[in-house]
């Protein structure tokens, strides 16, 4: 993955690639900026003021660091179109206030990765965080090796996360997405090529302050993984976490319950990702949104999954990737301070997950490891729009629904408007380059496939 994602590409290209034209910063700042005084925000998901000094903390197992509950993931950092109209750049200027907001209200651990952002965020991160005290903050990034497994390959790629986070020290080092491929593949990433060994004597010098790793995969290459916790001591493991995986993991994930009650065991703390199962515990059907709403009505949808994943007590830190800064500011709310589930809270998501799980939605969390296609799909948009009319109720099954003709000119219109004609669906062969890097499993040109009979289906029914 990271030859095509990890260029070599001097700093007067990168600024090329974050430079802003003064025009699109302007329009740029309308997306992600809320300038109001009091920190409330029009039209968004909650409108009490953002606490400054309220933020709960949790104590790391090995360093004792203090670490913010919630973390800022830098998967997704805003852009905007390139002003020579050739794919995105990323808006610094918007990454800059995203941070600065976000360590002003409490939060201190940033989580990255030499993928990320089509190989940009760490260059990106590194910029936004290097204007703050080093000491104050935790960064974390991941020894990305996907796709060439070398010693050689793996190394740079470590040294190269020194230099575009421009730091001297790690605070949080993880092995990527251990279990796509299953256990050969972890050992051929990490154990036969002296990677590990090599991480573990970067921790005892000091590069490396915690080293972890994170999973999407198999029961046994993560049982495989913590059985060499008492030869590696890991200092912290990221699991994907949520009320719905909790019990109910799709694919080849495994139950988050199962997960978590081995870090129990070890003691070993947990940092989450995917606490809103990339987005939908957000966008939810309407009517269970609205039994969330009259349980909490101030609360926003989201609260409910963040309070969940936050809860266990052996969770360092709740992972998002937060692009709009009404979400950092929600989500700050939800955190400052926490307020744990109750039991009788966790029987009541328990009962919203199994609601959740009558809609068949497609499990992408737009992570976009998919990306780019080699035929110019936008994969995760196909996908996130389906599944936003799943929510929305705008799938018709036939024309016999009552509402049919609304929600086929939902679903039809707002495809052509979310996705461009020549990024849709039915532009793919079927060549699977996206699957294999998928971390929930998807079978991507089957999903791409029955959607565009879909949609053809919808474009050829008469009214």
């Amino acid at each position: 993955m990271e030859e095509h994602n990890n260029k070599n590409i001097n700093r007067r290209d990168f600024l090329k690639i974050v430079g802003i034209s003064a025009a699109t910063t302007t329009a740029a700042a309308t997306l992600y900026s809320c300038k109001q005084k009091d920190g409330t925000i029009p039209g968004g998901s909650a409108s009490t003021p953002v606490p400054t000094d309220q933020m709960t903390y949790r104590t790391s197992v090995s360093q004792k660091d203090r670490v913010s509950l919630l973390g800022y993931g830098c998967m997704r950092w805003p852009t905007v179109p390139s002003p020579d109209g050739k794919g995105d750049i990323i808006n610094q200027d918007a990454v800059n206030e995203l941070v600065d907001y976000a360590i002003a209200h409490g939060v201190n651990y940033f989580d990255t990765s030499p993928v990320y952002v089509q190989g940009w965020s760490e260059k990106s991160t590194g910029i936004a965080l290097k204007r703050h005290p080093r000491e104050k903050l935790f960064i974390a990034t991941k020894l990305s090796n996907f796709s060439n497994y070398s010693r050689e390959n793996s190394i740079a790629m470590y040294r190269k996360s020194f230099e575009d986070l421009q730091t001297d020290y790690i605070d949080y080092y993880l092995l990527h997405s251990i279990g796509n491929g299953g256990i050969e593949a972890f050992k051929a990433r990490y154990i036969d090529n002296g990677m590990m060994e090599f991480l573990l004597k970067e921790r005892e010098a000091g590069r490396i302050r915690n080293l972890g790793f994170s999973f999407h995969g198999t029961v046994d290459t993560y049982d495989y993984a913590i059985s060499l916790h008492d030869e590696v001591k890991w200092d912290f493991v990221q699991i994907q976490l949520n009320y719905v995986d909790w019990k109910h993991a799709s694919g080849r994930n495994v139950n988050a319950d199962y997960l978590y009650d081995e870090l129990v065991k070890r003691n070993i703390p947990a940092v989450i990702m995917e606490p809103l199962l990339g987005g939908r515990l957000s966008n939810v059907p309407t009517h269970v949104m609205t039994r969330l709403k009259q349980r909490r009505p101030e609360d926003s949808v989201a609260s409910w999954a963040f309070r969940f994943a936050g809860s266990p007590e052996l969770v360092l830190t709740v992972l998002s990737g937060m692009t709009y800064m009404e979400h950092l500011q929600d989500n700050i709310r939800t955190y400052s301070p926490l307020v744990p589930l109750t039991e009788d809270d966790k029987e009541f998501l328990e009962e919203t997950a199994q609601l959740m799980l009558k809609y068949p939605t497609v499990p992408c969390n737009d992570c976009k490891y998919c990306m780019p296609c080699p035929y110019g799909i936008d994969i995760p948009a196909v996908l996130i729009h389906y599944n936003k009319c799943v929510n929305e109720g705008n799938v018709p099954k036939s024309q016999q629904d009552e509402n049919y003709r609304k929600a086929r000119q939902a679903f039809l219109v707002g495809y052509d408007r979310s996705v461009p004609r020549l990024r849709q669906a039915s532009h793919c062969i079927g060549c699977d380059q996206c699957s294999p890097h998928c971390p929930q499993s998807i079978n991507i040109p089957r999903e791409l496939r029955r959607i565009d009979a879909f949609v053809e289906q919808l474009k050829q029914e008469t009214l």
